[in-house]
């Protein structure tokens, strides 16, 4: 999934859509990430290079036994807690949903909120919710517990489908509504969805986003035995030391509008998602295995679709997990579709991973607000984690530069957003 952002200097009653062609803005926007309970919290440990990966947190699991890949990661607090009856739900009902549908309505009304939009006006109307999903901790810690753990509400308690589909149902909202799994791509994929369903003229406003929460220890162990995660507990993203990822957990959702109702509606627009595209790498050396062909191509296509000369980008927040196989793959697609050797503005990269833990299904959306904040407050915070690149970014081929240091803190490779 690849997708374009620039920055941007409602028709509720209907959906009548600006085209194919038509840009989205992004006018409100909520999220919970490790150390950051909010965008204005990410912001300020972006910018102050915080590291929020830490030990597993005591009430989450034992580590007493587990693999070292399995004791570290990027955790929320209190997961636990939920306002149930904000939502009208009862307690008993409450106790059986998955915190990520707890999660998600939390973040969909603060993003409206961000979007001065009042919840209750979009009642009955076309708003469309696409959200990402993969994980399902929480069926497995309730199957535990054998019968005890079934009640009534089980059905839709723990199934995924129904974290976008509680969203609708609370709110009112009548447009599509759907949990994207589409493995580590399915938040970007979301907000793909949702972007073309505007500019259909299905929806009106769409809510697009993605969640990831850390439960029980099995999935990590799991993705441990596959040899994905760091033995150090960090993502070494486009580095040498590269060796794994680490695990992160949260959520984020964005609201969207189509350009030419959001200036309309003088609505604050974050930024422009001007284009995007989705592929699938194809048969490979492995099901697992990237392809360097299949991301360039992804890349082209979105540009394309963008209708953005590929030289003109001046950053790209990575995939970037610190994998021995992936970053090599994903360096050498983005030189040969966006280097510029020898130039003396390389394009700068970066990855919010670095500071907060690969977040799976829902690391795509981290990293585009990530990217919204940055254009909002036009300054491009360093990443962490970097000391030595790895041979394919370095080469002269990718022409691509580093936007971060080793340590932390703002420093004079942090650029300010031109413009």
């Amino acid at each position: 999934m690849s997708a374009h952002v620039t920055p941007e200097s409602s028709g509720l009653d209907g959906a009548a859509g600006g085209g194919p062609e038509e840009p989205v803005a992004i006018v409100g926007l909520a999220c919970r990430l490790p150390g950051a309970a909010d965008p204005a919290a990410l912001w300020s440990l972006l910018c102050g290079g915080g590291d929020a990966v830490t030990d597993v947190p005591a009430d989450r699991w034992d580590t007493s036994g587990l693999p070292v890949e399995t004791t570290r990661g990027g955790f929320l607090d209190q997961v636990d807690q939920f306002d149930s009856a904000f939502f009208g739900i009862s307690p008993r009902e409450a106790a059986v949903m998955d915190p990520q549908q707890r999660l998600m309505l939390e973040l969909s009304w603060e993003a409206l909120e961000d979007a001065a939009i009042v919840p209750s006006a979009l009642d009955g109307r076309p708003v469309s919710v696409y959200l990402g999903a993969i994980a399902d901790d929480y069926a497995r810690l309730l199957q535990s517990y054998g019968r005890a753990g079934i009640t009534q509400h089980s059905s839709t308690g723990i199934n995924r489908g129904i974290i976008a589909n509680r969203i609708s149902y609370a709110l009112g909202l009548t447009g599509p509504s759907l949990t994207v799994d589409a493995a580590q791509a399915s938040s970007l994929v979301a907000v793909q969805l949702a972007c073309e369903s505007l500019r259909r003229g299905e929806s009106a406003i769409a809510l697009a986003g993605g969640v990831n929460l850390m439960i029980v220890p099995s999935a990590s162990l799991v993705v441990a035995e596959f040899g994905a995660l760091s033995p150090d507990g960090r993502c070494y993203t486009f580095d040498a030391r590269a060796n794994g990822y680490v695990r992160g957990e949260g959520g984020a959702v964005v609201v969207l509008k189509p350009l030419s109702a959001a200036l309309a509606d003088g609505d604050p627009v974050y930024c422009v998602i001007r284009g995007g595209a989705v592929n699938n790498d194809g048969a490979g050396d492995s099901l697992t295995t990237p392809s360097q062909a299949g991301q360039e191509e992804v890349l082209r296509r979105a540009y394309a679709q963008a209708g953005v000369d590929p030289p003109a980008v001046q950053y790209v927040e990575l995939h970037g997990t610190g994998t021995r196989r992936g970053d090599p793959v994903e360096a050498a697609a983005l030189g040969a579709v966006l280097g510029r050797p020898g130039s003396a503005a390389p394009l700068q990269v970066g990855s919010v991973k670095t500071n907060i833990g690969h977040l799976e299904g829902a690391s795509g959306i981290a990293g585009l607000v990530k990217v919204a904040l940055s254009l909002r407050h036009r300054r491009l915070p360093a990443s962490l984690n970097f000391a030595t690149p790895t041979r394919t970014s370095r080469s002269t081929r990718s022409g691509c530069g580093c936007g971060w240091r080793p340590g932390l803190g703002p420093t004079p490779s942090e650029r300010c957003w031109p413009g």
